[in-house]
């Protein structure tokens, strides 16, 4: 008999949809999350750490650990186990036609790089306005 815990098969199937939503989102960040360091420029490292990261799975065909969870939730739920990654299964084909799979991942790449970009920009014109001298005040006559 199949241990669960006591949320039962609806439970990991729940468990499968906030894991889908939190895959998701990371992919949401990824592409857009160098934005957010324009604003708060504290904000720029977890974006490179999870740039890294989005680099080395592309690259390396890593399985993301989200994936691993999904695949290890749906079969506790009594379902199919995964036969594709994330990408491979809810991003190609529905987002993007397959074939332009490359393109896609050069447009992202190109979208966290602009970010990055940006961010280097508006920190270096920060510094250079706190560098420079205090402006007079002129005084308009009323």
């Amino acid at each position: 008999m199949k241990r669960t815990y006591a949320g039962g098969i609806m439970g990991y199937r729940y468990l499968t949809t906030l894991i889908l939503g939190l895959h998701f989102g990371y992919l949401l960040y990824l592409v857009t999350g160098g934005f957010l360091a324009w604003r708060w420029p504290r904000a720029i490292w977890p974006h490179l750490v999870a740039g890294a990261w989005g680099f080395a799975v592309v690259v390396g065909r890593l399985v993301c650990p989200l994936t691993y969870a999904e695949d290890w939730s749906r079969r506790q739920a009594g379902e199919a186990g995964l036969t594709q990654g994330f990408i491979d299964r809810y991003v190609e084909g529905v987002v993007y036609p397959q074939q332009y799979a490359h393109v896609a991942q050069a447009l992202a790449a190109a979208v966290v790089l602009a970010s990055w970009a940006g961010f280097l920009v508006r920190r270096r014109r920060r510094s250079t306005r706190a560098a420079e001298p205090p402006r007079p005040r002129t005084e308009h006559p009323s």
